[in-house]
């Protein structure tokens, strides 16, 4: 039986590569993760490391600094992030007869 051969866009590829470069996490548990072969991106992080100012990597938008407000929204955001999935955790781990009363 033959496959069909998936093609990524270019955006998708840097996305991939910089979030193996980003996370700090294998490329073996990053692919895995995005369905795809370890080989393949392997070679998108390599180019990417390899090429960071090409025109092939090179983000659509300029960056601009966060306000004040931008940031502190954002921690008040991390924070709450960190504590529903602490919660989330919770659950998942206590009794289902608990979870029907926690619901």
């Amino acid at each position: 039986m033959e496959r069909a051969r998936r093609s990524f866009t270019e955006e998708y590829k840097r996305e991939a590569a910089g979030l193996v470069v980003s996370s700090g996490r294998s490329i073996g548990s990053v692919a895995k993760e995005l369905g795809l072969r370890d080989s393949v991106l392997r070679r998108w992080v390599d180019k990417l490391r390899r090429e960071p100012a090409s025109a092939a990597w090179r983000p659509t938008t300029q960056a601009t600094p966060m306000s004040a407000d931008q940031a502190s929204e954002l921690a008040l955001l991390r924070q709450e992030n960190e504590r529903l999935r602490m919660e989330r955790d919770i659950l998942k781990n206590c009794p289902a007869s608990w979870r029907a009363c926690a619901g």
